[in-house]
C-alpha cells in the first residue's frame, strides 16, 4: 500500500470547503464534511455574520451558561456545537477587496457550500457561475429552504415553516387535534444529509469527468419527497385519518402505550407477535377474532385494538410490560425514554454519538453536543477539535490560500475587509 494511502485515516482528508453557511442546515452538511476530514474554513463578516450567534443559551470565557442578553465575551451553544472542526475567517464579502480575496482562496478550494438567502451569493458575486469561471473543478453546493426560484415567492424558510409546507405536520399530532410541529428540526436536520450526499456523489463524478458541478438541494423538497413511502394519499382515501397520534395504524400494534408508570412502545405487526400479546394479556381467543386476524383487519380495527391492549398495559409497570413482551415473548417492545435520558447515555458517549460541547477557552462545558454516527472499519469519522473563536484562523488562512502578508492583513484589517 502507498505510503500516502496508508496515512490517510479520513475519508475526505485533503479536500477543502469554503463554507458560507448560517444558521443550522448549512452548518450541519460542513459539520459532517469536517467530521469526514475535509478542511472546512468557516467565512463570517468581521464581527459575525451567522443568526446561530444571537440562539441563546450562552456561554461565556468563564464556562457560565446562561439565558440572557448576549454580551461581547459570550458564544451561543449553537455556534459551539455547529463550528467544531472548522476553521474560522472573518472577511467581508460586500467589499471588492474582500471578493478578491474570496476569488483566490476559491483557486485553491474543492467545495463551496452555501444556505444563504435567494439572490444574496448573486449580489456578492459568489456565485455557481462567477465561481466556476475561476475554478471549473469547483462542487458548489446550494442547500435552500424553498428551492430556487422559491416556490413560494416572499415567504421566509424556516424549519416550522418548511415543515407546514410540506404536509409533514399533517401527520404528525392526533386525529382529533391540530397539526403538530415534529419535535426536532427536522427539515434543517434532514436537507443537509442529502447535500452531503450529492457533494459526495459529485466529487466521485469529478474523479472521471475533471469537472465540477452545482448541487442543489432544498429543505421543502427534501421533506415532501418522504410523504409518498407511507401512501398517504391512499391511506385517507380509503378513510384512515392523516394523524394517528402515537399510533401508526397501517402496522397496529404499532405505536406508545401508557404503563402504570410510564410509556412503554410497541411494534407487532406480524400474527406471531400479535399472537404472543394476545397470549400475554390472557385473551388468545382474540387471534380468531376477524377484526384482528390478520394485518389488514388490524390496521382498519386499530383504534378498538389500540384499547385493548392499554387496557392491559396501564395495569403494570414498565419493567413488567418489557419483560413479559420483550424478554419472555420476543415482541419489540421498549421503553420511551426522555430526552435527558439519551443525553446521558455512557454507551453513546463511548460510541461518540454524543460528545462534551467544549468551549474554546473555558474547557468542557455542562453539555452535549452531537457526534456524527458513522463508524467505519479503516477511517477515523469525528468531529475532532472544538469551535475556533469568531475569526481566529484569518490570518493563516489567508496568507496561506491568498498569498497575504502580514502588511497585507494590517491594511485590510483597518479597513474592517476582515
Amino acid at each position: 500500500m502507498p505510503d500516502n494511502v496508508a496515512a490517510q485515516r479520513r475519508p475526505l482528508e485533503g479536500l477543502r470547503v469554503l463554507d458560507l453557511t448560517v444558521a443550522l442546515a448549512g452548518p450541519y452538511g460542513t459539520l459532517l464534511l469536517a467530521a469526514m476530514g475535509a478542511e472546512v474554513i468557516k467565512i463570517e463578516s468581521p464581527g459575525g455574520s451567522d443568526i446561530a450567534r444571537f440562539n441563546p443559551p450562552f456561554s461565556n470565557s468563564d464556562g457560565g451558561l446562561h439565558f440572557g442578553t448576549v454580551g461581547d465575551d459570550d458564544i451561543s451553544l449553537s455556534i459551539l456545537s455547529r463550528a467544531r472542526g472548522k476553521k474560522s475567517v472573518e472577511l467581508d464579502l460586500k467589499s471588492a477587496e474582500g471578493r478578491e480575496i474570496f476569488y483566490k482562496m476559491t483557486e485553491h478550494a474543492d467545495i463551496v457550500f452555501e444556505n444563504l438567502s435567494e439572490g444574496v451569493v448573486e449580489r456578492l458575486e459568489v456565485d455557481y457561475d462567477t465561481l466556476r469561471a475561476i475554478n471549473p473543478r469547483l462542487i458548489y453546493c446550494s442547500l435552500s429552504g424553498l428551492g430556487r426560484p422559491s416556490y413560494y415567492p416572499g415567504v421566509k424558510a424556516m424549519d416550522i415553516t418548511v415543515q407546514a409546507l410540506s404536509g409533514v405536520m399533517d401527520t404528525t399530532g392526533c386525529s382529533d387535534g391540530p397539526p403538530m410541529r415534529f419535535g426536532l428540526p427536522i427539515s434543517d436536520m434532514l436537507a443537509p444529509l442529502y447535500a452531503v450526499i450529492g457533494v459526495q456523489s459529485a466529487l466521485l463524478q469529478r474523479r472521471v469527468t475533471g469537472e465540477g458541478q452545482h448541487v442543489t438541494v432544498s429543505m421543502l423538497e427534501c421533506m415532501s419527497a418522504l410523504l409518498p413511502f407511507e401512501h398517504s394519499d391512499v391511506l385517507q382515501r380509503n378513510g384512515f385519518e392523516a394523524r394517528s397520534g402515537n399510533h401508526h395504524n397501517r402496522l397496529a400494534p404499532f405505536g406508545i402505550y401508557r404503563t402504570r408508570d410510564g410509556h412503554v412502545s410497541i411494534a407487532a405487526a406480524s400474527d406471531a407477535w400479535m399472537a404472543a400479546i394476545f397470549d400475554a394479556i390472557g385473551q388468545p381467543e382474540l387471534m380468531d377474532d376477524p377484526r384482528f386476524a390478520g394485518r389488514g383487519p388490524r390496521a382498519v380495527n386499530a383504534d378498538g385494538l389500540n384499547v385493548i391492549i392499554e387496557d392491559w398495559t396501564s395495569q403494570h409497570s414498565t419493567d413488567d410490560v418489557i419483560a413479559e413482551l420483550g424478554a419472555r415473548r420476543s415482541v419489540p417492545c421498549v421503553p420511551v425514554r426522555t430526552a435527558v435520558e439519551v443525553l446521558a447515555d455512557q454507551a453513546l458517549f463511548d460510541r461518540r454519538v454524543l460528545e462534551p460541547l467544549v468551549h474554546p477557552t473555558a474547557g468542557t462545558l455542562d453539555a452535549v453536543a452531537g457526534g456524527v454516527p458513522i463508524h467505519m472499519s479503516d477511517a477515523d469519522v469525528s468531529v475532532g477539535r472544538s469551535a475556533h473563536l469568531l475569526g481566529a484562523d484569518t490570518d493563516e488562512v489567508l496568507i496561506e490560500l491568498a498569498g497575504l502578508t502580514e502588511d497585507d492583513l494590517a491594511g485590510l484589517r483597518a479597513k474592517r475587509v476582515i
